[in-house]
């Protein structure tokens, strides 16, 4: 596959849309959106074409617990979490394509550089036997205090664990992606000229059966995910926004060590000692390796305020062939 210099895959993190402390009204959501149109914007404007996925780590989390408040009071019926995850696809999804249409328009790219904006509902396929699903692992939802945790844990049956950046939360089972169903559509409207975003929170995740498909209860990592659509995709790079600068060896530890570069041998190796926690940076390591590993050029984890600048080098960690 030719891999084409300025065609890169975002990954924005869940601070793309809420950050830690925010209450999450829709005023918070719009500003953040801007803002994260804002940094793509000053990419779009350098000749890049883009494709975007995003987590939904905190909203999947929200909805589960408005349809648990809601079968409570109301009696509604609860949703599952595959459902769960394809509202936060249409909810961030129409987050994200607004407010970039809206900065495209008034920087007049819109129809010029960029056709338009679309979002893309995105199941990604499953492994029925993966090994997640007696193991749950992913972060969902909203943080609590430990107390306030294992009462959660006692009233719903949910799984708690705590968070290692701070507080407790749900954890659900985070199966390991295969790659997305509507691949082909996807690479269509990209080479058509359109800003696609695609595999929202990881993806729908499904499995066959017969040939068919069907929704399991499960939310996907969005950067192992994401690692799968830019590598369907050909991109030569692929770009994780998060809320930290770099990646640290020894992190949290008084002996961390940023690191600006390191070949996928050297993450590899990081990767098996233990370095990236894999609630936390291991995902985002991982599929910067698989990336590499599967031909793209580089990859790059850095903070989503800085995006433009760990695009050219000047912030970030870059993760590169041998």
């Amino acid at each position: 596959m030719v891999r084409d210099d300025k065609f890169l895959v975002i990954a924005f993190g869940g601070n793309a849309f809420q950050t830690k402390g925010e209450k999450g009204t829709p005023e918070d959501y719009w500003r953040n959106a801007y803002r994260s149109a804002d940094f793509l914007i000053k990419i779009i404007e350098e000749g890049y074409k883009i494709a975007i996925t995003h987590g939904n780590g905190p909203q999947v989390g929200i909805i589960a617990e408005w349809m648990n408040a809601g079968s409570k009071l109301k009696g509604l019926p609860q949703m599952t979490l595959d459902i769960a995850g394809s509202m936060t696809q249409g909810w961030l999804g129409y987050l994200i394509q607004q407010s970039l249409y809206n900065r495209l328009v008034e920087k007049g790219l819109l129809g010029s550089v960029v056709k338009g904006v679309v979002t893309v509902v995105t199941q990604v396929l499953v492994d029925k036997s993966d090994p997640a699903f007696s193991n749950p692992t992913k972060y969902i939802g909203p943080w609590y205090s430990e107390d306030e945790a294992k009462r959660v844990a006692s009233e719903l049956g949910w799984v708690m664990k705590p968070d290692p950046r701070g507080g407790w939360r749900r954890v659900v089972p985070s199966p390991d992606p295969i790659g997305p169903m509507e691949i082909d559509a996807i690479r269509r409207l990209v080479e058509e000229g359109f800003v696609v975003i695609a595999s929202g929170g990881g993806g729908i995740p499904v499995i066959k059966e017969d040939g068919r498909l069907k929704g399991v209860e499960a939310v996907i990592d969005k950067d192992l995910a994401g690692e799968r659509l830019a590598t369907a995709l050909g991109a030569s790079t692929f770009l994780i926004l998060t809320d930290i600068e770099r990646v640290y060896l020894n992190y949290g530890k008084p002996n961390q060590k940023p690191v600006n570069v390191m070949t996928v041998s050297e993450a590899e190796k990081y990767l098996k000692e233990g370095h990236f926690k894999p609630g936390s940076m291991g995902p985002k390591v991982l599929a910067s390796i698989r990336f590499i590993r599967n031909g793209g050029r580089q990859a790059i984890i850095g903070h989503l305020f800085k995006a433009y600048e760990a695009l050219k080098g000047e912030s970030g960690t870059r993760i590169i062939p041998d």
